[in-house]
């Protein structure tokens, strides 16, 4: 149980991340719906910041492949509220600046982890 709790910790630094940033981000009512529609669409998965959606794919794939189905559901779970948590703080300024590393830190804390399910390539 302890192992699968271990990547709740970056998601707590990412959840402080966005809401610092959060006061701070700009509202705008106008936006090119021709230009970010697509974008928004063709990556709804995504992050948009490359380190933590290369750790969110790894993370994804190891889970998926190598995990237990008794473990699974709560990686999963743990998976969605970081992406969550990370789109969220991505929407924002102050979050952008602090994700990127945030993410790398993220992936190697969870190295270990993915590794004792054999995901040598995580």
């Amino acid at each position: 149980m302890s192992l699968s709790l271990r990547p709740l910790l970056p998601m707590a630094l990412i959840c402080v991340l966005a809401a610092c940033g959060h006061e701070s981000a700009p509202t705008s009512s106008t936006t090119a719906p021709a230009t970010t529609a697509p974008t928004a669409v063709a990556s709804a998965d995504s992050v948009g910041i490359p380190e933590c959606d290369d750790y969110l794919s790894r993370y994804a794939a190891c889970v998926s492949a190598k995990v237990p189905e008794a473990a699974k559901a709560g990686l999963q779970q743990s998976l969605a509220q970081m992406r969550t948590a990370w789109k969220a703080a991505a929407a924002t300024e102050a979050g952008k600046q602090g994700l990127a590393q945030a993410c790398k830190q993220a992936h190697d804390g969870a190295k270990a982890m993915m590794q004792q399910y054999g995901c040598a390539d995580f």
